[in-house]
This record gives structure tokens, sequence and C-alpha cells, in this order.
């Protein structure tokens, strides 16, 4: 009960509409009605007793019932659907929003194209719901009301024949609505893996055709696919079966009317107009039944969505601000990461740190792969937030700040460039969107992008396309370079920013991200050692734990776990060298 009142309740903001949708529902219902009703003075007046006057009076009656019908039919249809698509949008919305806000944790374990089924799949069951179905089950059910009013008026013993038949329809509305109910949760479930398959193969097929993966791929989207036609058919099964098995109910009905009213008649017990007025009354009963059967299948797909839908929107997200947040001052002294420790699950991958970051100092995160250099930094932004210990900031326990102040301190460049299918100009000015043009220009200009960008066709008009496929490596870098740059965060994060380019395209990238780093206190995960020698300090990190820290110069005199990391590279390199692969050195 609680997800119908839920699903009710996108509608409240528009009750005056609602109610006028409900009284055209009402009209349509009372006109539906009024025409079964005026079929015995047709037959009896006219075709029986030849009645000239009715003859003129009834055409006009039904030409204006079917008038009013038509008017108020359109009134509620435009009006429910405006009801339906504009809580609906309201609704996607919300959810978007919801999932923007949850912390990175989250997207780790719900896979892209499962978000995207529930924004647009399951939101759409959920409008069929809110829109189509709950104009049929009103304006059906005054519709209805009406007739049933109409058989019993004109005969009440054959009324309560054909209400005999009703009890019987009960039992398969309900156990073809459970099961449809379930088809359709699980339908939702395939369609949500059906997108992240295509999701994760899309944008990965330059891995499939290099490893000549096409038909493997095809075969396991043909499973998917094959398991979500296989649903998809049972969900039609149920739906064809319900109309049959109301049609041969409602077949019962008649036949028994048929004989009990047409012996009436013949004992001239009854008059034809009243019998033909209450078996038309009886037939026009049978589509708003079959409507209202079809409704609860329509309803319980809804329903399905809908719990899967709000099951997102309920999740509390894991970091939000606190009750008393305030905003966090630009930094000044430094970051302070006090007694930390951090576990994904049960597993603990950073375990006590104590550090502490100078303002506008370079420091550089090493160690071997998992060692806990990427997770140690997403915790300052707060992507993740600490398990113990805490992270300060200028004194301030980032908290007890709210995290648009924190994140509006902090820029990062990251190996895995992330840009969006649009123009040059709006993914760099993602960094800040209320920069004009020529900061957009004077940052690019310091990213070392103005050349390559004013040699495009359009620009700074050109768009990119997916994840700026139409650019090379070093070019994307240098945009997400210059979209950092424009936000002017005091804090920088740089995570391996170079380490899949090409030497010359490095080149250039270095020169930029030397720009961006300027008067800013720089954290650097770095693969590369080379790349930190003139850091001011380099932190070393083995299992989770700080085993060293100190200048490249002092770690390689310490002949430690730096030490070691440094004559591995070496020799990578040499050999590299020797067997006439080009390297390049990262950030």
């Amino acid at each position: 009960m609680l997800i119908y009142r839920r699903l009710l309740r996108l509608a409240k903001p528009h009750i005056a509409k609602f109610m006028l949708a409900m009284l055209c529902m009402l009209v349509v219902g009372i006109t539906t009605s009024s025409l079964a009703f005026l079929v015995k003075p047709a037959l009896d007046e006219i075709f029986l007793n030849k009645n000239a006057d009715m003859l003129k009076f009834l055409p006009i009656l039904v030409i204006a019932l079917y008038l009013i019908k038509g008017l108020c039919s359109y009134g509620q249809t435009v009006l429910m659907n405006f009801i339906g698509q504009r809580a609906v949008t309201d609704l996607r919305s919300e959810l978007y929003n919801h999932i923007q806000k949850q912390p990175l944790s989250f997207f780790t374990v719900n896979p892209t194209g499962e978000l995207m089924s529930r924004i647009t799949n399951d939101v759409r069951m959920i409008q069929s719901a809110v829109s189509e179905a709950i104009v049929s089950l009103f304006k059906d059910s005054f519709t209805l009301i009406g007739l049933v009013f109409v058989i019993f008026y004109r005969d009440w013993k054959l009324a309560i024949i054909a209400a005999l038949v009703f009890p019987l329809t009960v039992y398969p509305i309900t156990k073809f609505g459970r099961k449809m109910r379930k088809i359709a949760t699980k339908t939702q479930v395939r369609m949500g893996s059906l997108s992240s398959l295509l999701q994760e193969t899309i944008t990965g097929t330059r891995i499939v055709k290099a490893f000549g993966m096409e038909d493997y791929e095809g075969k396991r989207f043909s499973k998917e696919n094959e398991s979500l036609f296989r649903l998809y058919m049972k969900s039609v099964s149920i739906k064809a079966l319900s109309s049959p098995i109301m049609e041969f109910l409602g077949g019962l009905g008649i036949a028994a009317i048929v004989f009990y009213g047409g012996y009436q008649v013949i004992n001239g017990t009854s008059t034809p107009g009243t019998f033909f007025s209450f078996l038309t009354a009886l037939i026009m009963l049978y589509e708003p039944v079959k409507r209202l059967t079809n409704v609860n299948n329509t309803i319980q797909q809804g329903i399905a969505a809908a719990e899967r839908v709000f099951d997102i929107i309920d999740r509390v997200p894991e970091i939000r601000n606190s009750e008393n947040a305030r905003e966090l001052p630009r930094i000044r002294d430094k970051i302070e990461i006090r007694n930390v420790s951090f576990r994904y699950d049960n597993d603990f991958v950073l375990k006590d740190i104590n550090l502490q970051i100078k303002s506008n100092e370079v420091i550089a995160f090493v160690g071997m792969s998992g060692g806990g250099k990427t997770t140690l930094v997403n915790l300052i932004p707060r992507f993740y937030d600490v398990t113990q210990g805490h992270i300060f900031i200028d004194d301030h326990d980032i908290k007890d700040v709210t995290i648009e102040s924190l994140r509006a301190q902090i820029a990062i460049v990251t190996q895995q460039t992330i840009l969006f299918n649009d123009t040059i100009k709006n993914n760099i000015a993602y960094g800040d969107i209320r920069k004009t043009e020529e900061d957009i220009i004077r940052a690019a200009k310091s990213a070392n992008a103005h050349r390559f960008i004013m040699n495009l066709p359009k620009g700074y008009d050109s768009v990119i396309g997916e994840q700026g496929t139409r650019l090379s490596g070093g070019e994307r870098q240098r945009i997400s370079i210059a979209r950092a740059l424009l936000k002017d965060a005091p804090i920088l994060i740089l995570d391996e920013a170079t380490s899949s380019l090409d030497t010359e395209s490095e080149k250039e990238v270095q020169e930029a991200l030397e720009n961006l780093m300027m008067g800013r206190t720089t954290l650097v995960i770095a693969h590369r050692l080379s790349t930190i020698a003139n850091a001011d300090r380099i932190v070393v990190l083995v299992n989770g734990e700080i085993v060293e820290e100190g200048t490249h110069d002092s770690l390689l005199k310490r002949q430690g776990e730096y030490f070691k990391l440094y004559n591995m590279q070496f020799k990578e390199d040499n050999n590299d060298e020797l067997n006439g692969t080009p390297h390049n050195d990262g950030v």
C-alpha cells in the first residue's frame, strides 16, 4: 500500500488539474451510460409505437451526448497525460540527482547500464501506471457504475443473474496481477543487465576489436537478449490470456441473460426496448471491465518499477553534509591527515596514516600497485569517508564543512581523462561555468592547448565526440588541464596524469602541468619515479602504510623501499631501450 500512496503522491501538486480530469471522466461515464439508457425509448417509442416527436428529439440528444463525451474525453486525456508526464519528469530528475549524490562506492556495485535502465525504462513503466492506468481506473470505474445503474434500473432480476458471473472474474484478475508483477521485476532486472552490457561493449569497442572478441560479445548479447525475449513473451501470454477468459465468462453471463430475458419478452412481462437497453448496457460493460483487467497488469508492472526506483531514492547517501556544516575558507596553512585508516568491506587498505602537507607544497605518493595511493588521495575530497581518524584543512575537519566548499578547493587531473560529447569551450568551462570566454582562452593557452584548438575547423566550438575520441591522448589531457586551470582551486590532485602519453605529447603536457601546479598545494600519484625527482617530499606506501618519507635524493641514500622501486624501474627502462621499446616518464 505504501508504494500505491507514493505513486499517487506524485500527482499531489497537480490536484486542481486532477479534479478537473476526474470531472471529465465522470461526464464520460454518465454520457456512455445514457446512450445505453436511450435504447429503450428508441426501440419502444420510435420503432414499436411510431412516436414522431421522439424521432425528432432522440437523434439530437444522441448527437449532443456524443459531443459532450468527445470533449470531456479529450479534456481528461490531455490533463491526465500532463499530470503523468510532469510527475514522472520530476521523478526522473529526483532519481538522477539522488544518484549523483551517491559516493563512489555506490557506482562500484551498481553498473552504469543498470542505473541507466532505472532512469529510462523503469520510470517509463511508472509513467504508464500514473497516467494511463489511473485514467482507465477512474474513467472505466465511472462508466461501470453508470452502466450497472442502467441494468439494475431496467431489470434487477436480470442484473442479479449478470452479477453472479462477476465473482468468477476476481480470481483470474488477482492471479494474473501477481504473475505480471513478478515477471515485470525480472524483466526490468534483465533490461538493466542488457543496458550494462551494451554500455561496456560500445565504450570498450577498441578492446573488443583488438582481441577479436566480436563473436564472443555477440553471443553474450544474444543470450541476454533471448532471456529478455522469453520474459517479454511470458508477459504477453498472460496479457493475451486475460481477455479470452474475461470474454468467455462474459459470454456465459450474456447467454444466460438472452435466455431468461427472451423468455420474459415472449411471456409479455418485459418489452423488447427494456431487454435491448439492458443487453446494450451489459455488452458495453465488457470493454471497461476488460480495460480494468489490463489496468491491473499495468499497475503491477508500474509498482515493480517503482520499487526499484524508490529503492535508490530512499538510500541516504553515506557521504553528506553534517547538520551544522559550514563553508571551508580557502586553504592558507596545511592539510593534516591524522591517524587515518580506511577499509573496503572488511579489508583495511590504509592503516594509521599520519601526514602533514604544507600549503603550496608538492608531495608525491609512490608504491606498488594496490598500496593505497589513490585511496588516500580520494579521502581528501571525501569521495570516500575515513573509517578511523580525521583529515583537517587548516584545522577544519573536512567532515564539519560543506562538501561543496571542500570540493570547490580541489582540482583533479587523472590518467583516464573524462571529457563530454560537447564543444571544447564547454568542456573547459566545466571547471567553472561562470567564467568568460576570455578566461577559457587564457586557461587553454596556459595548458598549451590554444594552438591545436585553433587548428580545428570550428575552434573552441568544435565538438570532440564521446570521451573526446576526436582528439589525441595529449590533446585530451591538455583540455583536462585547462579545465583544472580555469577552476583555479588551491589544492591540485594529479593521478598519473601523463603515464599513457607518448614522449612528444608528454613534453607539451608536462609544461602545462608545471603552469597548473604553480602556487598550488599539489598531491601527485606517480608510477614513473623519474617524474617526481623535484617533488618537495615523496611518501612511500606499502600495503596501506607509510614506510618512508623524504626527498628523492635522501630516499635513494637511505636504500630502503624507494631505492628498490627506483632500481626496479631503472632496469625495466634499460630493458625497454635495449629491446627498442619507447617509454614515457609519466607525470
